[in-house]
Protein backbone atom coordinates (compact mmCIF):
# COMPACT_ATOMS: atom_id res chain seq x y z
CA UNK A 1 0.00 0.00 0.00
CA UNK A 2 1.65 3.34 -1.00
CA UNK A 3 0.22 6.82 0.60
CA UNK A 4 1.35 9.77 -0.76
CA UNK A 5 1.13 12.88 1.07
CA UNK A 6 2.35 16.64 0.36
CA UNK A 7 5.62 17.75 2.03
CA UNK A 8 5.75 21.69 3.89
CA UNK A 9 8.50 23.07 2.98
CA UNK A 10 9.52 26.69 4.82
CA UNK A 11 12.18 28.99 3.29
CA UNK A 12 14.12 31.41 5.19
CA UNK A 13 16.41 34.06 4.67
CA UNK A 14 20.08 34.08 6.02
CA UNK A 15 20.36 34.24 9.50
CA UNK A 16 22.91 36.77 10.96
CA UNK A 17 24.98 34.50 12.92
CA UNK A 18 24.31 35.44 16.85
CA UNK A 19 27.88 35.70 18.54
CA UNK A 20 27.89 35.16 22.58
CA UNK A 21 30.08 36.55 25.37
CA UNK A 22 30.41 32.69 27.62
CA UNK A 23 33.93 31.70 26.50
CA UNK A 24 33.45 27.20 26.12
CA UNK A 25 35.51 26.09 29.03
CA UNK A 26 39.08 26.19 28.80
CA UNK A 27 39.66 23.95 25.92
CA UNK A 28 41.42 24.04 22.46
CA UNK A 29 39.39 24.43 20.12
CA UNK A 30 38.77 20.66 18.21
CA UNK A 31 40.07 20.28 14.77
CA UNK A 32 38.35 21.77 11.36
CA UNK A 33 37.91 17.59 10.37
CA UNK A 34 36.19 17.20 14.15
CA UNK A 35 33.62 19.59 14.13
CA UNK A 36 31.71 18.61 10.46
CA UNK A 37 30.85 22.44 9.69
CA UNK A 38 30.59 23.62 6.45
CA UNK A 39 27.43 21.72 4.98
CA UNK A 40 26.18 23.99 1.81
CA UNK A 41 22.91 25.20 3.55
CA UNK A 42 22.43 28.98 4.48
CA UNK A 43 22.05 29.52 8.22
CA UNK A 44 18.44 28.59 8.97
CA UNK A 45 17.79 26.69 6.43
CA UNK A 46 14.28 24.28 7.04
CA UNK A 47 13.95 21.59 4.52
CA UNK A 48 10.96 19.38 3.94
CA UNK A 49 8.63 18.15 6.98
CA UNK A 50 7.49 14.98 6.55
CA UNK A 51 3.85 15.28 7.66
CA UNK A 52 2.27 11.67 6.32
CA UNK A 53 3.10 8.31 5.98
CA UNK A 54 5.54 8.39 2.91
CA UNK A 55 5.41 5.57 0.41
CA UNK A 56 6.72 3.05 2.98
CA UNK A 57 4.59 -0.18 2.81
CA UNK A 58 3.57 -2.17 5.99
CA UNK A 59 4.51 -6.06 5.67
CA UNK A 60 1.78 -7.01 7.14
CA UNK A 61 0.24 -10.32 5.79
CA UNK A 62 -2.75 -10.10 3.16
CA UNK A 63 -6.12 -10.73 4.63
CA UNK A 64 -4.72 -11.15 8.65
CA UNK A 65 -2.39 -11.09 10.97
CA UNK A 66 -1.97 -14.83 11.87
CA UNK A 67 -0.98 -15.79 15.25
CA UNK A 68 -0.16 -13.25 17.94
CA UNK A 69 2.91 -12.93 19.98
CA UNK A 70 4.36 -10.38 21.99
CA UNK A 71 7.46 -8.58 21.43
CA UNK A 72 9.60 -6.21 24.70
CA UNK A 73 10.21 -2.70 23.52
CA UNK A 74 13.59 -1.19 25.46
CA UNK A 75 11.06 2.12 25.90
CA UNK A 76 7.46 0.87 26.07
CA UNK A 77 8.03 -2.85 27.34
CA UNK A 78 5.92 -5.83 26.37
CA UNK A 79 3.51 -4.69 22.68
CA UNK A 80 1.11 -7.26 20.50
CA UNK A 81 2.75 -8.13 17.50
CA UNK A 82 1.70 -9.47 14.37
CA UNK A 83 3.43 -13.34 13.01
CA UNK A 84 5.40 -11.37 10.91
CA UNK A 85 6.16 -9.11 14.57
CA UNK A 86 5.02 -5.82 13.56
CA UNK A 87 3.68 -3.90 15.70
CA UNK A 88 -0.20 -3.49 16.66
CA UNK A 89 -1.77 -0.18 17.75
CA UNK A 90 -4.69 1.21 19.09
CA UNK A 91 -6.52 4.90 18.82
CA UNK A 92 -7.76 7.10 21.41
CA UNK A 93 -10.36 8.34 19.42
CA UNK A 94 -12.20 4.45 19.31
CA UNK A 95 -14.25 3.07 22.11
CA UNK A 96 -13.53 0.00 23.17
CA UNK A 97 -17.13 -0.22 25.07
CA UNK A 98 -19.11 -1.09 22.99
CA UNK A 99 -16.03 -1.59 20.30
CA UNK A 100 -16.17 1.14 17.40
CA UNK A 101 -13.67 2.37 14.79
CA UNK A 102 -13.48 5.78 13.90
CA UNK A 103 -10.74 5.70 11.23
CA UNK A 104 -11.73 5.41 7.86
CA UNK A 105 -11.06 6.73 4.96
CA UNK A 106 -7.38 7.98 4.37
CA UNK A 107 -7.19 7.95 8.13
CA UNK A 108 -7.19 3.79 7.18
CA UNK A 109 -5.31 4.06 4.34
CA UNK A 110 -1.92 5.63 7.19
CA UNK A 111 -3.63 3.01 9.87
CA UNK A 112 -4.87 -0.31 7.68
CA UNK A 113 -7.15 -1.92 10.51
CA UNK A 114 -6.07 -5.41 11.46
CA UNK A 115 -8.59 -8.51 10.06
CA UNK A 116 -10.13 -10.93 12.52
CA UNK A 117 -10.48 -13.40 10.02
CA UNK A 118 -7.26 -15.29 10.94
CA UNK A 119 -5.95 -14.21 14.03
CA UNK A 120 -5.11 -16.55 16.55
CA UNK A 121 -3.65 -16.01 20.38
CA UNK A 122 0.26 -16.99 20.38
CA UNK A 123 2.19 -17.30 23.49
CA UNK A 124 1.81 -14.32 25.72
CA UNK A 125 -1.63 -13.26 24.56
CA UNK A 126 -4.36 -13.93 26.41
CA UNK A 127 -7.33 -15.67 24.10
CA UNK A 128 -10.42 -14.13 26.01
CA UNK A 129 -9.45 -11.13 25.54
CA UNK A 130 -9.28 -11.14 21.72
CA UNK A 131 -12.94 -10.32 19.70
CA UNK A 132 -14.34 -8.43 16.63
CA UNK A 133 -15.82 -5.32 15.65
CA UNK A 134 -17.91 -5.21 12.55
CA UNK A 135 -16.46 -2.02 10.31
CA UNK A 136 -18.67 0.53 8.29
CA UNK A 137 -17.22 -1.66 4.88
CA UNK A 138 -18.37 -5.00 6.91
CA UNK A 139 -14.99 -6.24 7.02
CA UNK A 140 -14.33 -7.55 10.57
CA UNK A 141 -11.45 -5.87 12.89
CA UNK A 142 -9.89 -7.36 15.15
CA UNK A 143 -9.75 -6.34 18.92
CA UNK A 144 -7.50 -6.42 22.01
CA UNK A 145 -9.46 -5.88 24.88
CA UNK A 146 -12.24 -4.41 23.07
CA UNK A 147 -9.74 -2.02 21.41
CA UNK A 148 -9.89 -2.34 17.69
CA UNK A 149 -6.48 -2.78 16.23
CA UNK A 150 -4.43 -1.09 13.21
CA UNK A 151 -1.26 -1.71 11.51
CA UNK A 152 1.03 1.73 10.87
CA UNK A 153 2.46 1.93 7.22
CA UNK A 154 5.63 3.32 8.11
CA UNK A 155 6.40 0.38 10.27
CA UNK A 156 8.67 -1.60 7.54
CA UNK A 157 10.79 -4.42 9.94
CA UNK A 158 9.56 -6.35 12.79
CA UNK A 159 10.00 -4.13 16.08
CA UNK A 160 9.27 -0.87 14.79
CA UNK A 161 7.33 1.59 16.53
CA UNK A 162 7.38 4.40 14.37
CA UNK A 163 3.10 4.96 14.93
CA UNK A 164 3.85 5.12 18.79
CA UNK A 165 2.51 9.06 20.13
CA UNK A 166 1.27 10.23 17.00
CA UNK A 167 -0.62 12.99 16.57
CA UNK A 168 -1.02 12.37 20.66
CA UNK A 169 -3.59 9.58 19.87
CA UNK A 170 -1.87 6.11 18.57
CA UNK A 171 -0.40 4.46 21.14
CA UNK A 172 1.48 0.51 20.42
CA UNK A 173 -1.06 -1.95 21.82
CA UNK A 174 -0.05 -4.16 25.16
CA UNK A 175 -1.22 -7.26 25.76
CA UNK A 176 -3.97 -6.11 28.35
CA UNK A 177 -5.30 -3.91 25.45
CA UNK A 178 -3.90 -1.07 27.39
CA UNK A 179 -1.50 1.91 24.93
CA UNK A 180 1.88 1.35 25.59
CA UNK A 181 3.53 4.43 27.51
CA UNK A 182 7.40 5.14 28.02
CA UNK A 183 8.83 5.26 31.07
CA UNK A 184 10.10 8.62 32.57
CA UNK A 185 13.78 9.47 31.02
CA UNK A 186 16.13 11.89 31.85
CA UNK A 187 16.65 15.19 30.84
CA UNK A 188 19.22 14.19 28.11
CA UNK A 189 19.99 10.25 27.60
CA UNK A 190 20.33 8.19 24.88
CA UNK A 191 19.13 5.23 22.68
CA UNK A 192 20.15 3.24 19.88
CA UNK A 193 18.57 4.14 16.57
CA UNK A 194 18.64 1.18 13.98
CA UNK A 195 20.41 3.14 11.52
CA UNK A 196 22.17 6.05 13.24
CA UNK A 197 23.67 4.39 16.13
CA UNK A 198 23.09 5.71 19.49
CA UNK A 199 22.24 9.49 19.48
CA UNK A 200 21.18 11.88 22.13
CA UNK A 201 17.18 11.89 23.49
CA UNK A 202 15.22 14.82 25.10
CA UNK A 203 12.75 13.96 27.97
CA UNK A 204 10.28 13.04 25.92
CA UNK A 205 12.41 10.26 23.92
CA UNK A 206 12.67 13.16 21.16
CA UNK A 207 15.55 12.75 18.61
CA UNK A 208 18.08 15.91 19.99
CA UNK A 209 19.91 17.48 16.60
CA UNK A 210 22.69 19.87 15.80
CA UNK A 211 22.95 22.45 13.17
CA UNK A 212 26.11 22.82 10.94
CA UNK A 213 26.26 26.01 10.75
CA UNK A 214 26.51 27.15 14.79
CA UNK A 215 29.99 26.91 16.37
CA UNK A 216 31.04 26.25 19.73
CA UNK A 217 34.88 27.24 20.11
CA UNK A 218 35.58 29.65 21.59
CA UNK A 219 32.17 30.30 22.57
CA UNK A 220 28.51 29.31 21.45
CA UNK A 221 26.66 30.52 18.34
CA UNK A 222 23.95 29.95 16.88
CA UNK A 223 22.68 30.67 13.75
CA UNK A 224 18.83 29.22 14.03
CA UNK A 225 17.11 32.55 14.66
CA UNK A 226 13.63 33.89 13.60
CA UNK A 227 11.41 31.43 11.73
CA UNK A 228 14.07 28.83 12.01
CA UNK A 229 13.62 28.37 15.94
CA UNK A 230 9.62 27.38 14.67
CA UNK A 231 10.64 24.59 13.10
CA UNK A 232 14.44 23.66 15.50
CA UNK A 233 13.26 24.83 19.59
CA UNK A 234 15.88 25.08 21.44
CA UNK A 235 16.63 22.44 24.22
CA UNK A 236 16.25 24.37 27.52
CA UNK A 237 18.91 24.12 30.11
CA UNK A 238 19.41 20.40 31.90
CA UNK A 239 20.46 19.87 35.01
CA UNK A 240 23.89 17.75 34.60
CA UNK A 241 22.56 15.34 37.31
CA UNK A 242 19.50 14.62 35.39
CA UNK A 243 21.08 13.26 32.15
CA UNK A 244 22.43 9.99 31.30
CA UNK A 245 25.24 8.84 28.42
CA UNK A 246 25.92 12.13 28.05
CA UNK A 247 29.64 13.94 27.57
CA UNK A 248 29.93 15.93 30.82
CA UNK A 249 32.91 17.93 29.71
CA UNK A 250 32.02 21.00 28.52
CA UNK A 251 28.59 20.20 29.24
CA UNK A 252 27.31 24.03 29.35
CA UNK A 253 24.26 26.65 28.80
CA UNK A 254 24.25 30.02 27.36
CA UNK A 255 21.65 32.63 27.18
CA UNK A 256 20.74 33.48 23.49
CA UNK A 257 21.25 37.49 22.38
CA UNK A 258 18.25 37.46 20.11
CA UNK A 259 15.82 36.29 22.29
CA UNK A 260 17.30 35.28 26.10
CA UNK A 261 16.41 32.03 26.08
CA UNK A 262 18.81 29.56 27.87
CA UNK A 263 19.68 26.90 25.17
CA UNK A 264 21.65 23.94 26.72
CA UNK A 265 25.09 22.81 24.50
CA UNK A 266 26.68 19.36 24.59
CA UNK A 267 30.29 19.71 24.33
CA UNK A 268 29.56 23.81 23.65
CA UNK A 269 27.34 22.91 20.90
CA UNK A 270 23.84 23.95 20.85
CA UNK A 271 20.81 21.37 20.65
CA UNK A 272 17.55 21.48 19.18
CA UNK A 273 14.47 19.46 18.84
CA UNK A 274 12.50 18.95 15.04
CA UNK A 275 8.90 20.20 14.94
CA UNK A 276 8.73 17.71 12.17
CA UNK A 277 9.33 14.65 14.49
CA UNK A 278 6.19 13.43 16.19
CA UNK A 279 6.52 10.84 17.87
CA UNK A 280 9.43 8.96 19.94
CA UNK A 281 12.20 7.39 17.86
CA UNK A 282 10.97 9.84 14.67
CA UNK A 283 14.66 11.06 13.22
CA UNK A 284 12.86 12.93 10.14
CA UNK A 285 15.42 16.29 10.71
CA UNK A 286 18.61 13.80 10.44
CA UNK A 287 19.93 15.31 7.36
CA UNK A 288 17.66 18.22 6.30
CA UNK A 289 19.13 20.72 4.45
CA UNK A 290 22.18 19.21 4.73
CA UNK A 291 22.90 21.15 8.01
CA UNK A 292 20.75 19.44 10.19
CA UNK A 293 21.72 16.06 12.38
CA UNK A 294 20.86 13.61 15.05
CA UNK A 295 23.97 14.64 17.92
CA UNK A 296 26.15 11.71 19.09
CA UNK A 297 26.83 11.64 22.85
CA UNK A 298 29.90 13.56 22.52
CA UNK A 299 28.49 16.40 20.55
CA UNK A 300 28.99 15.69 17.32
CA UNK A 301 26.55 15.58 14.34
CA UNK A 302 25.74 11.76 13.06
CA UNK A 303 26.57 11.64 9.46
CA UNK A 304 27.68 14.70 8.70
CA UNK A 305 30.10 15.56 6.27
CA UNK A 306 33.46 16.34 7.45
CA UNK A 307 35.52 19.22 5.63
Amino acid sequence: MKTSWRTASLVVSAAAVLTLTTACGQDTAPPASSQNVGASAVPGDLGGIDTGAGAEASKAPAGGVGTLGVSTNAELGELVTDELGLTLYRFDQDTAQPPKSNCEGDCAKTWPPVLADDAKAGKGIDASLLGEVTRADGSKQLTVDGWPAYHYVKDVNAGDVKGQGVGGKWFGLTPEGKKAQAADLPGLSTRKDPELGEIVVDKNGMTVYRFTKDEAWPKPVSACTGACLEKWPVVAPVDINDTKGIEKKNYMKFTRPDNGAEQQTIYCWPIYTFAGDKAPGDTNGQGVGGTWYAVRPDGKPVGAPEK
